[in-house]
């Protein structure tokens, strides 16, 4: 089968296959057809030139809020994706079983980027978030729907990869441990993982990890105090060690709130990286301190994590987290999605969302994208 695109000539880094060498990829009829050293374009391929980039399989960004238009706190996935490098973002409870249709007709299907979900047990998903309205929708027990959260989860599971809840202070106020308990029995009925949102207690770090199984996915993992995986001695609460090793996943979702230097410096010198880091974009941190995908990686990058460990949070590590192993690859049959990237040196100012600085001297950033097995960065 000829090929319809090849990058020429990239430092191709897959964590998947731990890959590290300067190659070709080529792509043809939607896939990851070839990788390999001076492969043969026939007259109708696209050859570019990518030498002196980073190809990495498509960027998977397993924290957003992408239902624009339908909540208030909903990005445009397509500006989003372009500016950032990402193939999949994955929209973490936007919407619940009472208007995920309306996500599923007017964003997710027209969107010429991969939108897949985890869906809310609340019926509106997240309602209520913006500047000046701020509505936990956990904290209201009359909108968690379990019954129709099941149905709406098994007729789309093309897109729906699991379950989200929040819980929290901010989130569920004083509902505790409510809202997850109704989460985890609709994600047990219909056999897919969740994703628990976590902010100040109650409930505790402690109490939510007891609940996770292997699978699930714990985001806002290195948050700030109160509510961090770090003791006050700058240890891994013994807590968060176990559910590691019964296989509960650590998300960085960095967001509005959500991530500290300080929590991430104790985790990564205790040699306790994420499983992934994503962004969880909203309008509310799309001009900081999140910003995108690339800037999120980029202060892991800076803070001592090397750059196939980073690339593999963002790939094949989110890739096993969704259950979809086609992505976050680029052996041949896995979905055509790659990323390009540079690294840019010089000095570059990071925040955190407590406000503390951090000056790095590499960023990330996104020099186009292939979807589905072509060029895809318009501007």
């Amino acid at each position: 089968m000829p090929f319809d695109l090849i990058l020429r000539g990239g430092r191709v880094i897959d964590p998947s296959q731990k890959l590290d060498a300067v190659t070709d990829v080529a792509f043809a009829a939607g896939k990851v057809a070839a990788v390999g050293r001076e492969l043969k374009a026939d007259p109708a391929t696209e050859v570019r030139d990518v030498s002196g980039l980073i190809v990495s399989p498509g960027i998977i960004d397993l924290h957003t809020h992408v239902y624009w238009g339908g909540t208030s706190l909903g990005i445009d996935a397509e500006e989003f994706c372009r500016n950032s490098g990402v193939t999949t973002s994955v929209d973490t409870g936007s919407a619940g079983p009472g208007n995920f249709a309306g996500f599923r007709k007017h964003v997710i299907e027209p969107s010429q980027v991969r939108i897949l979900a985890y869906l809310h047990v609340s019926h509106a998903g997240i309602f209520g978030f913006s500047d000046r309205v701020m509505v936990g929708e956990s904290e209201e027990l009359r909108l968690m729907n379990p019954v129709d959260a099941a149905r709406v989860a098994d007729e789309n599971r093309d897109l729906i990869v699991g379950i989200k809840v929040r819980v929290g202070l901010h989130a569920s106020g004083t509902s505790g441990l409510v809202p997850l308990e109704i989460a985890l029995e609709v994600a047990e009925q219909v056999g897919m993982p969740l994703m628990a949102h976590i902010d100040h207690p109650p409930p505790s770090y402690e109490e939510v990890l007891a609940r996770l199984r292997p699978g699930d996915v714990l985001t806002h993992a290195f948050r700030p105090f109160p509510n961090t995986p770090a003791t006050a001695q700058g240890t891994v609460k013994k807590v968060v060690l176990e559910a590691r090793e019964r296989g509960v996943l650590f998300d960085i979702g960095h967001g509005k709130g959500s991530f500290a230097f300080k929590t991430a410096r104790a985790m990564l010198a205790n040699g306790f990286y994420p499983d992934t880091i994503s962004s969880d974009i909203h309008q509310l941190c799309i001009d900081g301190p999140a910003f995108d995908q690339v800037t999120t990686m980029s202060k892991f990058l800076c803070m001592g994590m090397s750059l196939p460990d980073v690339i593999a949070a963002s790939t094949v590590n989110a890739a096993m987290a969704l259950r979809r192993p086609e992505l976050g690859s680029l052996k041949p049959g896995s979905v055509g999605d790659a990323t390009l990237l540079s690294i840019r040196q010089g000095q570059f100012d990071y925040v955190d969302v407590v406000g503390e600085h951090l000056t790095g001297d590499r960023k990330i950033a996104s020099e186009g994208v292939v979807i589905g097995g072509r060029w895809w960065h318009p501007r």
